[in-house]
């Protein structure tokens, strides 16, 4: 452990796992959670409704007992943001249909920090009001904050997977992370 907490750093998975309702997956969720030697998980694209202690045990470590959920929409969507509730304490301070920002307080020191863990509308009109609403975020400078998940957007025609870019969607993308200042 560090002398001085307050300058500790935590290991965050963030994770599009394509739903988390197979069984089969479950072993594999584990191993991979505690190989990554996180505190927090944020998984992304669970396509679930609804979650309960009982259903996190199957898939999280026994030390994650924190957490919280925003549900599918749709087909599509989902997001569970998972904690060591022996590091951090939490309160979740806002959801909408695709993003979840937790406030986390490391138990030991009260340092606070906000994620967000976002994923975004894949049609031009979710893209849009989206983005309106990820510009329009007021985050104070001095407050810690980590933006994470999947986006659905990309920078460059070279961070695509395929062919073909929306240059539109780019020049949106960019104005964005620009106007909030993101690293």
């Amino acid at each position: 452990m560090d002398s001085n907490p307050s300058q500790k750093s935590w290991n965050v998975l963030c994770w599009n796992i394509r739903r988390i309702n197979a069984e089969v997956k479950w072993d594999s969720i584990r191993n991979k959670i505690l190989e990554s030697k996180c505190d927090i998980v944020s998984i992304k694209e669970t396509k679930r409704e609804t979650f309960d202690p009982s259903y996190i045990k199957k898939f999280c470590p026994t030390c994650f007992h924190g957490f919280c959920f925003l549900p599918l929409a749709g087909a599509s969507g989902g997001i569970l943001v998972a904690w060591k509730s022996s590091v951090f304490s939490r309160a979740q301070i806002f959801q909408n249909s695709f993003a979840l920002l937790v406030e986390f307080t490391y138990v030991w020191s009260n340092d606070s920090w906000i994620l967000t863990s976002v994923y975004g509308p894949c049609d031009s009109l979710g893209k849009e009001t989206f983005m309106n609403w990820f510009e329009n975020i007021e985050m104070p400078d001095d407050v810690s904050w980590l933006i994470l998940g999947d986006i659905n957007m990309y920078r460059r025609p070279k961070n695509r997977n395929k062919s073909g870019a929306n240059f539109v969607d780019m020049l949106l993308f960019n104005n964005v992370i620009s106007a909030l200042g993101i690293v």
